[in-house]
């Protein structure tokens, strides 16, 4: 059975990859990568890789002569990522909770927005720090508050009005949950981490209409399935949360601030 919720078949990784990436993602997974160094010390795993975004530039910054793995659980945003993405890259269907490699085979792990989704951090770092060399780099991003990131709340605002109390369609919760610095922290160094940085980020969420960034919210997510099977018409709903964002950054361009939290950690 399909968990609909993590379901990212179909158009949605092109409507994920065409619209969200250049308004928001490129720019953070930028960010992300050149806190790598050139020469890591030891091979490249990326977790939760999504259209590639962040794969293609860990490729091209990180020295040839390491291999670089991308994993993701969903095979729909992999294959699409295999399919764009150029380089010598090992592509590989893994949950990061259960990694499929052996003990210390990694120089370093990056993971762009997807940690939030992993239901047991504790063992998600545990396997982390598994596979990772002694010294070896972790290296994450993750969204600051909901109240922080006005793209966000205005798409979650209208989804409460639509389905009020409906569990299933709050999609903010998950993405937006995990960014109390304290908890991370004890989280890293409870898997044997130390020299935890973090620091915030702020981005300019910048796309050419509040009805393209809302298109993207809506179909390049899992939320397009769960809104038909809830018997609601898409396009309807994204009209909707166009409205909301516009009253945040305007209809044409679509223009506000985001902020996340950028994790650095060393194995020992």
């Amino acid at each position: 059975m399909v968990d609909t919720a993590r379901d990212f078949s179909g158009s949605i990784p092109e409507y994920y990859d065409s619209i969200l990436g250049p308004a928001q993602l490129n720019a953070l997974a930028a960010d992300l990568v050149r806190r790598i160094p050139v020469r890591p010390k030891g091979d490249v795993l990326e977790l939760a890789c999504g259209t590639g975004i962040v794969t293609q530039r860990l490729r091209e910054r990180v020295d040839s002569n390491f291999r670089l793995v991308a994993t993701d659980l969903s095979e729909a945003m992999l294959a699409y990522a295999r399919s764009k993405v150029k380089g010598k890259i090992d592509w590989r269907l893994a949950d990061a909770a259960a990694l499929p490699f052996k003990d210390e085979t990694f120089g370093a792990v990056v993971c762009a927005l997807g940690v939030m989704f992993v239901p047991d951090k504790q063992k998600l770092f545990a396997e982390t720090r598994r596979v990772l060399n002694e010294g070896g780099l972790l290296l994450f991003n993750t969204w600051d508050r909901l109240e922080r990131n006005p793209h966000a709340k205005g798409a979650s605002d209208v989804m409460q009005t639509l389905f009020p109390g409906d569990a299933e369609m709050d999609f903010s919760s998950i993405p937006y949950g995990f960014n109390d610095e304290t908890a991370i922290r004890g989280l890293l160094e409870g898997a044997r981490f130390r020299n935890v940085e973090i620091d915030k980020v702020k981005i300019q969420v910048d796309c050419p209409s509040a009805r393209s960034f809302a298109t993207g919210q809506i179909r390049g997510t899992p939320r397009s399935t769960l809104i038909e099977k809830k018997g609601a018409k898409l396009d309807e709903v994204i009209d909707k949360v166009a409205n909301a964002l516009a009253a945040v950054g305007g209809a044409e361009p679509f223009r506000v601030e985001a902020n996340a939290l950028v994790v650095r950690a060393q194995a020992y």
